[in-house]
């Protein structure tokens, strides 16, 4: 269960860096 609370983590971190990402293109 931790790994998959992990994996969901950086998912979402990776989802908010490209929502930034963009925001600023």
């Amino acid at each position: 269960m931790f790994m998959v609370d992990l994996i969901i983590s950086i998912i979402f971190f990776i989802l908010l860096i490209i929502c930034v990402l963009v925001g600023v293109a």
